[in-house]
């Protein structure tokens, strides 16, 4: 089967060589952005065969995309699902993982997967309603709320931040010219210090993180007794949920560029999700720092302008 895929998603896809974290962990998994365009209807066939689903083209929206996959509104006999084809990247090898441990508690149910394939049948959710579309400060509130319920040990089978923060090190150590060199500094010392205290145990960095979750990761559901909102697209790994704050500071660029005083504005998101998810709040703030620079070492390598301006901008808001 054939389906339209939207030209700006193509375009974006068409870009991207095989993930070079993904082929040196999953070497067999690896794929450029071509390549699965041109096996996505095949992949796609496959799946609605396994599956036994129908296209479900009632509602005009009924195919999605992002950054890296492409959503399509299914019927498993007259119930509605979700089918979801990734382009394979090394987060996305853990989702289903990350979807069965959670069972539908606070986030999207898995009701089944192909991980050869990263294909995911998931429950269909509301996608016209997201957190988004409410204030920032109750988007906060919900995101602290999400924190401690998406919160448990993560299994051996998920990544570690302490066993990334090497890769981690090594970029902030090297040379960024359009990265200024006080925040890699920072950033480096912080890290240093944050996973240390994850080694020695200081902090339990063995608990299971959606490192994804911000605002238009968290849909309302369409079936009842799911509570008011349910999270997407974990990207989940080990580590403590302190660091699962940042996406939620650097997401809704336009309201902090109106703000009166954006160091204010961005730091009382962070303030309001420790305090709602009971967190330390001066490790959230570094752990914000910290993933704010990275964000700005990978526009820039990306040459992101509008983001290495935002990322920067915002580390700013979080330097010591």
């Amino acid at each position: 089967m054939t389906i339209e895929i939207p030209p700006s998603f193509a375009e974006l896809l068409s870009n991207r060589h095989a993930d070079p974290l993904l082929t040196r962990e999953f070497p067999r998994h690896g794929t450029s952005g071509t390549e699965w365009l041109e096996a996505l209807p095949r992949l796609l066939t496959k799946a609605l065969n396994r599956w036994e689903l129908t296209v479900d083209d009632a509602d005009p929206g009924y195919i999605r995309t992002g950054n890296t996959a492409v959503v399509i509104d299914v019927l498993k006999g007259k119930k509605p699902a979700v089918l979801k084809l990734s382009w394979p990247f090394m987060e996305g090898a853990f989702e289903h993982l990350a979807l069965r441990e959670w069972d539908g508690v606070g986030a999207v149910r898995l009701e089944a997967a192909e991980p050869r394939d990263y294909a995911l049948l998931l429950e269909r959710l509301d996608h016209r309603r997201s957190l988004a579309g409410e204030s920032i400060l109750d988007a906060c509130e919900v995101i602290g709320t999400l924190i401690n319920t998406l919160d448990r040990p993560a299994s051996p089978k998920f990544q570690t931040i302490a066993g990334r923060s090497k890769r981690w090190e090594d970029e902030f150590a090297g040379e960024h010219p359009r990265v200024p060199r006080r925040l890699l500094t920072q950033a480096n010392s912080h890290l240093k210090d944050l996973v240390a205290d994850l080694k020695d145990e200081t902090v339990d960095g063995t608990r299971l993180i959606h490192t994804d979750l911000h605002d238009t990761n968290v849909l309302a559901p369409l079936e009842p007794g799911r509570g008011n909102w349910l999270t997407i697209d974990p990207q989940a790994v080990a580590g403590e949920p302190a660091f699962a704050v940042a996406p939620m500071v650097w997401n809704r660029a336009e309201e902090t560029a109106h703000a009166y005083n954006a160091r204010n504005h961005v730091r009382m998101r962070a303030d309001i999700i420790s305090d709602v998810a009971g967190l330390d709040e001066e490790r959230v703030r570094v752990w914000t720092f910290v993933r704010l620079v990275q964000n700005a070492v990978w526009a820039a390598n990306e040459n992101d302008e509008d983001g290495l301006t935002r990322y920067i901008f915002l580390a700013k808001m979080f330097a010591q």
